[in-house]
């Protein structure tokens, strides 16, 4: 039997497990594996608090958001019933599609004769951005930056740098069944993956480094590990960035042209500073959302190194993480891991200190006086943290545009020119954030049973849709 070799990365996770829907990725995973989690509905995604004191939280009931946010535009009613009912045109026709690989033609013609309106939608936002449709409805410019942040969470960057399809699929996923989050935190998503997976006879190699993929006379037959060891396949699968993939594992081999366009439209998003606290519960108050989102004084800061914080409270949903009287804080912020290269240790860790003293200072100001002196343990992680233990280059959160992309026309698929190769993960379409990666995970695996003759294939429509779909990423 062949193996698949993974060369896997497991980002953090905001978990959307629920069972309608065809965008369910994570819930279809479990169950494919035997595997079915309990979860904790989040009544609150996230709770933003913004420049000019404007504080919006996202409920779980869309209704319920679109009142609070026109409540506080009221002149912005039909701009804002307008741009998210487009996000719900996006995510309605994803929804009603199998999702499979874009790149297998007899799926794609089927799903096209199947529900022609859903596809033509689809190609329509293609290429478009989310902060290009806002400004079709919405004037305010305090409600486009809004608009801004929202896209930020899922992106890393503004509205107008973001794909409509990648913002719909976030911000409508989050109210149709609601984030709900596992009992025992995240990392139980990935440890029941990893049991239902042996259970159906596969193998999982730990403490693994694969340092190289072997090629043969230029197709990938394997993958050799940090301590020599070797492992042959008919079909490698990397979940390594492309920079990784093309830059590290197949280093020394020419770059091929489809991933020289791909750097010449997107370059590595910066890493975070992650910092993980233990607090006394008596800090938090007693109505304290588990997420949140604070950019306090001027929205140009934004984009901006340590401009804006995300703020989790696991605890909050589910308090055995935690013992009694405690909360977990995971704080992190934009960070590019030029600001910590070259720093002996001594510097190094005291920066680490002075950075996370600041950043904690300004939740105390703006949320939780007195969080300061109720830690009771913290461990700070910066863009060297990320880049030693998730393997990313940079400890980047994943690819960003250098400029206003044309939607995801650019994004590669999990094809390479590499015979036998293929990729999966934020750097391939349709991009970053969980549903997107969980789709291109599904893809890949569609794209993989084609060529190895678990799917129909036509060798015909597959050199004409490999080749078109070419062309259309030369557009971007």
């Amino acid at each position: 039997m062949d193996i698949l070799l993974m060369l896997a990365l497991l980002s953090c996770l905001v978990s959307a497990i629920r069972e309608q829907g065809n965008l369910n990725l994570i819930t279809q995973a479990l169950k494919a594996v035997g595997r079915k989690m309990e979860v904790i509905p989040d009544p609150t995604t996230v709770h933003f608090h913004l420049p000019n004191n404007l504080s919006v939280r996202i409920h779980r009931e869309y209704d319920d958001f679109i009142a609070e946010l026109t409540s506080k535009f009221p002149h912005e009613k039909e701009g804002i019933l307008g741009f998210y009912g487009d996000c719900w045109k996006i995510f309605n026709s994803l929804n009603s599609l199998e999702l499979k690989s874009l790149e297998e033609p007899i799926y794609l013609f089927g799903q096209f004769f199947q529900k022609p309106l859903e596809c033509l939608t689809l190609a329509y936002y293609l290429p478009q951005n989310a902060g290009a449709i806002a400004r079709k409805y919405i004037k305010d410019p305090q409600l486009l930056s809004f608009i801004d942040a929202e896209c930020f969470i899922v992106s890393t960057v503004n509205a107008l740098q973001t794909p409509m399809i990648n913002a719909s699929m976030v911000l409508c996923d989050r109210h149709y069944g609601g984030i709900n989050y596992p009992v025992g935190g995240v990392g139980g998503i990935a440890k029941s993956l990893a049991e239902g997976l042996v259970d159906q006879g596969s193998e999982i190699q730990y403490k693994a480094n694969v340092k190289s993929i072997i090629l043969d006379h230029g197709k990938a037959v394997g993958v050799r590990l940090a301590d020599g060891r070797e492992f042959f396949a008919k079909t490698i699968i990397s979940n390594a960035t492309r920079w990784d993939t093309f830059g590290k594992l197949l280093k020394g081999e020419k770059l091929p042209k489809e991933e020289e366009n791909f750097q010449k439209v997107y370059v590595k998003a910066p890493s975070f500073l992650s910092i993980h606290m233990g607090v006394k519960a008596e800090v938090l108050p007693p109505d304290t959302d588990c997420h949140h989102f604070v950019l306090e004084d001027d929205w140009k800061n934004l984009e901006e190194p340590y401009g804006s914080i995300f703020l989790s409270i696991p605890t909050i949903l589910d308090s055995s993480l935690a013992p009694d009287g405690r909360h977990i804080l995971h704080i992190f912020t934009t960070s590019s891991i030029e600001d910590w290269e070259g720093l002996p240790p001594k510097e190094y860790e005291a920066k680490k200190e002075d950075v996370a003293a600041r950043i904690i200072q300004r939740l105390e100001k703006k949320l939780f006086p007195g969080l300061s002196s109720s830690i009771t343990f913290k461990e700070v992680g910066t863009p060297r943290t990320h880049r030693r233990f998730l393997a990313r280059d940079k400890g980047t959160y994943g690819p960003m545009p250098r400029g206003t992309p044309k939607g995801l026309l650019g994004m590669p698929f999990n094809t390479t020119a590499i015979d036998g190769l293929y990729c999966v993960g934020d750097s391939c379409f349709p991009g970053q954030g969980v549903i997107a990666v969980a789709f291109s995970g599904v893809m890949c695996a569609h794209r993989v049973a084609a060529d190895i003759g678990l799917e129909k294939k036509s060798r015909v429509l597959d050199v004409g849709l490999l080749g078109l779909l070419g062309w259309l990423r030369t557009l971007a």
